[in-house]
């Protein structure tokens, strides 16, 4: 377990570097608290996953609802994908997720030791990284999160050796390279932040708990300034993204004119019918791949050509909200979203379904639009 100990402003900071799934880790937790007898145990949660965690039924408050007209679907999906890869590789190991940060909070409790959450609120760290994320990206991180719900053999050597220094390096610079955008948010910045919130605290002797992969980064930021708004404040979503967006409609608007001025009635209303089929039969087909419910897929239908020359509005929204009204998600389905083990979990649970549903129908309709586009453009 790496272990960094280095003075700040008068502090001595001992940072101890953990694997989120490992027995070894939450014995080494508590005996470095132990024996090290800190004024101040810093661990790596914030208030809300620490309640996530003391809580295993934490999704029983969802609204579903909300998630879908927040435009949060794709942010929850990944969210319970990343929680139940933990729980899966756990579980072949024998250790729940975050024991270690647990197993920190009960040694501090028992030692009658202040305990503080140095990490950015998790919901902060996921807007920023998904906003901050170019298409290629976010479909790079959607096929390795379904790609790794599969990982069956991972035993405890191969976990350990993840916390090896030139393991970990080798593993973030991967990550730099195939998404940079990501490895710069959930882990650059919660370095910076961590370091920060470390810079405040008060104590002679604090023992920090955090992730291996976290260690050399906090102890690089530590002696920097560090200025939070800059960290917490929304990412602005890329201006190609919004360009795009924007001339998508203009587009199609001035085709239709062109159409209409230069061959007749007849040819704007062919050039129309092309962009309603081709758009919502692919939005439909994914709203049928989520297996959602024929009025689902109808929706989807009709609603894709029009969202699709509307920037703040999106086919899975209005697929979503009839997939969750005829569906009705009951108590068990939110229980039963800890224990999404493989992929077809995910299309058997009611409220994964739903958004399901939503992620589909409107990867249905992006792919439709540019499709459609030149259809339309060659009837000229």
């Amino acid at each position: 377990m790496p272990i960094e100990r280095f003075e700040h402003n008068g502090k001595e900071i001992i940072l101890v570097g953990t694997a989120h799934v490992s027995k070894k880790s939450c014995e080494e937790v508590e005996e470095t608290i132990k024996k090290e007898k800190p004024d101040v145990v810093a661990i790596e949660l914030d208030e809300n996953r620490y309640h996530a965690l003391k809580n295993k039924e934490s999704w029983h408050d969802t609204e579903i609802k909300q998630v879908i007209k927040d435009g949060q679907t794709y942010l929850f999906l990944s969210s319970l994908i990343i929680s139940n890869m933990q729980k899966k590789i756990g579980k072949d190991l024998g250790v729940d997720p975050g024991a270690e940060m647990l197993s920190a909070i009960d040694a501090a409790e028992k030692a009658k030791t202040k305990l503080e959450f140095i990490d950015r609120d998790v919901q902060v760290t996921l807007r920023r990284a998904f906003n901050s994320m170019s298409i290629l990206e976010k479909a790079k991180i959607v096929k390795s999160l379904f790609v790794d719900t599969l990982i069956a053999d991972i035993d405890e050597d191969f976990i350990e050796k993840l916390k090896e220094e030139d393991t970990l390096h080798d593993a973030m610079d991967e990550l730099a390279k195939t998404v940079p955008s990501v490895k710069r948010i959930l882990v650059d910045e919660r370095d910076i932040y961590m370091a920060g919130m470390l810079q405040k605290i008060e104590g002679k002797k604090i023992v920090a708990v955090v992730g291996a992969g976290h260690v050399g980064g906090i102890k690089r930021a530590i002696n920097f300034p560090i200025v939070f708004s800059k960290l917490q404040a929304p990412v602005k979503k890329k201006k190609k993204i919004k360009v795009v967006g924007l001339i998508i409609p203009a587009l199609l608007l001035g085709l239709l004119i062109y159409g209409f001025a230069t061959k007749g009635l007849g040819t704007t209303l062919h050039m129309l019918m092309w962009w309603f089929l081709i758009n919502g039969t692919l939005s439909a087909i994914g709203a049928a791949a989520a297996l959602g419910h024929p009025l689902s897929i109808l929706t989807a239908f009709v609603a894709a050509p029009f969202t699709s020359v509307n920037p703040l509005l999106a086919a899975g929204w209005f697929a979503g909200y009839v997939e969750a009204k005829i569906r009705n998600p009951k108590v068990k389905d939110f229980k039963s979203l800890n224990k999404l083990d493989s992929m077809k979990a995910y299309w058997k649970n009611q409220v994964t379904r739903i958004l399901l549903v939503v992620a589909f129908a409107n990867l249905g309709s992006i792919i439709g639009t540019f499709i459609a586009l030149p259809v339309v453009m060659s009837l000229l």
